[in-house]
């Protein structure tokens, strides 16, 4: 067995069972990411700065098809989590599908194939949405950047590369053979290699600033903009997965490990999956695999707000028929978050009803929370037993546990809006 492969059955074990070995003694508290269970099989991939992990100490685990770092040094997942919430962590995000869809149609192509209403979104601007089977099951949530009616940039999930590569192709070869593409064709880039790293914490901005004669008061939560470092013009989105300030900085394959070398000195701290993980929880964000899958429409996720209004009425794009279905009548099931008592709720976990005891649903995502110091989850339960404060009884190591259905975020966002 390779050591990849022996960390890869080490790590899921401890991910879905909650034992720990020496190896991982630091990295308690880390909820289940799918990536790690299901990455080991194969060749991984690398991204840019796999070097850069390595020579700061880094402890390399599989996931989503590539070497990721978990932690650094002898830095625990709690105190990196901490770190990132009172100053800063940096990020390693290269894994992700960073992707440029250019043409005169570009604007109509991305609203057939998402529910966004793209059209009027201002010139850099960011916004979550998601991409639909024909049943309006989420094959993908991303995020979108608008630079212009004819440009966009897009960044998609690494665990679902393929599936939605392919997703792409075949329906932009629809597209462009069809009566829309008439006045002008849409192309797609993969943006190879290319490094995507997350700056993000409450001393983010200060320390970006001080790189940049850029004002980046100018730059609120979900804009974007291509920012002077060092001399390179840098795509930098305000904005991340830890409900922090931050920002989400695109960087050239041949400028990757400078300009991270560059964004990781005092008081930033490089970071891992571990507190990622944690942070995005806490922020109450999906992770695809674990929360979101074909299986489940938006509604069903509580994403419906990345429906744009009038799309919830026009449809038009791919997957509308479902997605209409459950908003007109109702979702059979809702995301929700939990505070749970005793042990935490992990991934798989089943939730009952409670006195009665009727199964209602799964836990999808669970940890103890380093900020709030209570064991949180999410996860889908019945319609009807998804409101604020319903008490549920979730089964943990074969003991019921009480939790109390909580909204999400659990904590709350600290994103710079001027």
């Amino acid at each position: 067995m390779s050591i990849v492969r022996a960390l890869s059955t080490c790590t899921a074990r401890h991910v879905l069972f909650g034992s720990r070995c020496r190896t991982h003694r630091n990295l308690a508290g880390w909820t289940n990411l799918r990536g790690l269970a299901t990455s080991a099989e194969g060749t991984l991939g690398k991204t840019g700065l796999y070097d850069f992990h390595i020579n700061n100490d880094a402890k390399m685990v599989p996931f989503a098809g590539y070497q990721m770092p978990l932690a650094y040094g002898n830095v625990g997942q709690v105190a990196s989590h901490a770190h990132v919430r009172t100053d800063a962590g940096l990020f390693d995000v290269g894994h992700m599908v960073q992707s440029n869809f250019r043409g005169r149609t570009a604007t109509a192509f991305l609203e057939w194939l998402t529910p966004s209403s793209l059209t009027s979104l201002a010139p850099y601007t960011s916004t979550l949405s998601v991409l639909l089977n024909e049943k309006g099951g989420i094959i993908d949530d991303t995020v979108i950047t608008k630079h212009s009616e004819d440009a966009y940039y897009v960044v998609t999930n690494a665990g679902r590369r393929d599936r939605d590569l392919t997703w792409f192709k075949e329906k932009l070869e629809e597209w462009n053979a069809s009566d829309s593409a008439k006045s002008g064709k849409v192309e797609h880039e993969v943006l190879e290699d290319w490094g995507l790293v997350a700056l993000q914490g409450p001393a983010a901005a200060q320390y970006l600033q001080s790189l940049t004669s850029f004002d980046l008061r100018e730059l609120t939560f979900g804009k974007s903009a291509f920012v002077p470092i060092e001399g390179i013009n840098l795509h930098v989105a305000r904005g991340g997965y830890t409900g922090e300030d931050g920002f989400e900085i695109s960087i050239p394959p041949s400028h990757t490990v400078d300009v991270t070398k560059l964004l990781c000195n005092a008081p930033v701290q490089l970071a891992g999956l571990g507190a990622r993980d944690s942070l995005r929880l806490e922020a109450g964000m999906c992770l695809y695999g674990n929360d979101l899958d074909e299986d489940t429409t938006p509604v069903e996720a509580g994403l419906t707000w990345v429906i744009g209004k009038e799309r919830k009425e026009t449809g038009g794009f791919i997957g509308a028929e479902g997605v209409r279905k459950h908003l007109k009548d109702g979702p059979p099931r809702r995301r929700v978050g939990f505070i749970v008592d005793g042990a935490p709720a992990r991934q798989g976990a089943q939730i009952y009803s409670s006195p009665q005891k009727e199964l209602i649903g799964v836990v999808t995502s669970g940890i103890p929370s380093p900020t709030l110091g209570k064991n949180i989850a999410m996860g889908y339960v019945k319609s009807g037993f998804h409101k604020k404060g319903t008490e549920v009884d979730i089964e943990v190591r074969n003991r019921m546990r009480k939790a109390v259905i909580t909204p999400m975020p659990f904590m709350k966002p600290n994103y710079w809006r001027g």
